[in-house]
């Protein structure tokens, strides 16, 4: 004859059942199963950071959307990639936003907000607005982008309610040591005034800068400093000689890696005291078609608690979407 279990072992496994639920809801069991995946990842011991260029979703991207979706814009090979990293950082080349307040210029792009979803289900973890595009439709669109961008699960760098938080560091990662992103748009903005104390992107002066990094040099030694720069001349392969001048007082100051774009062509890479300076990685996804234009890479940062290495991974670009190269 089977035996009733006793009240004890029924509120054991009772308690079983429930302490998992009660942990998820705490956040402490959240907390646990991060800590697990980031270390399935590699992160403990090495962090694998991805960079790419120009992120387009209006003008021929917006056609391409249309008629195929969103995921179309994905190779494989870029798939594989993005979710083999830990943390992937794209320049938004536009406002996504339903605000329609267009700056009076020469090119005005909007993507459709929901859209974002998906580049985040492709692996992308952060999005940069300092660039002279975030703005096309007003201070109102690019607060709503940045709160699209959060809505969809990835960050926003590189913008704000004012200068001074626009310009702020964006600490992306602790382990194996603390990686900071620096993000600056270092070009006029057509028919949008100066404003400061406006909802604005990061355009502070180069000596404001080299002064930010000086400082967080200062306050966290160990730390890896990632600077993503817009900036250069469109449609151009060298960089101009204010602009080498400018990377190497950047590196001086404390910088480890500077990752540049707006040319929309691919640059000159340097290494500058050991740090590596990518003036202009060109596009990602982009629907301009000459050769120039198509060709481009993909920084790849792996990161330690001492050391670092930068590889450049050639792409291109065929109907808006990027391959890469074998």
């Amino acid at each position: 004859m089977m035996k009733r279990p006793s009240i004890v072992r029924v509120v054991k496994a009772f308690a079983c059942l429930l302490v998992p639920i009660l942990l998820s809801f705490s956040g402490i069991g959240g907390s646990v199963f991060t800590k697990k995946r980031l270390a399935s990842k590699g992160i403990e011991d090495s962090l694998r950071i991805v960079i790419t260029g120009d992120l387009l979703l209006d003008r021929g991207v917006r056609q391409k959307i249309e008629m195929v979706g969103v995921d179309a814009l994905f190779s494989p090979s870029i798939d594989s990639l993005f979710h083999a990293s830990n943390y992937v950082i794209a320049n938004l080349e536009c406002p996504v936003t339903k605000i329609r307040e267009r700056v009076f210029k020469r090119f005005i792009f909007r993507g459709e907000p929901e859209w974002l979803p998906t580049l985040r289900r492709h692996g992308i973890t952060h999005l940069n607005l300092a660039n002279n595009h975030s703005i096309d439709q007003g201070r109102n669109g690019l607060l709503d982008t940045q709160e699209q961008i959060r809505k969809a699960g990835m960050i926003p760098i590189g913008a704000g309610r004012n200068m001074a938080e626009a310009s702020e560091p964006v600490l992306i990662s602790t382990k194996p040591r603390h990686v900071w992103v620096v993000s600056s748009l270092r070009l006029p903005l057509e028919n949008f005034p100066y404003l400061p104390q406006k909802p604005c992107v990061s355009q502070e002066s180069m000596d404001s800068l080299i002064m930010r990094v000086e400082r967080l040099r200062a306050a966290d030694k160990g730390c890896y400093i990632l600077l993503i720069l817009h900036w250069g001349w469109e449609h151009h392969f060298n960089a101009t000689p204010l602009q080498r001048e400018n990377a190497r007082r950047l590196i001086e100051a404390g910088a480890d890696a500077i990752v540049g774009h707006h040319s929309h062509t691919l640059q000159t890479i340097e290494n500058y005291r050991g740090k590596p300076i990518y003036y202009g990685i060109g596009n990602f996804i982009f629907d301009q078609r000459k050769p120039m234009n198509s060709r481009a890479c993909i920084v790849e940062l792996t990161i330690t608690v001492n050391k670092s290495k930068a590889k450049a991974l050639p792409i291109e670009i065929k109907n808006c979407v990027p391959y890469l190269g074998k």
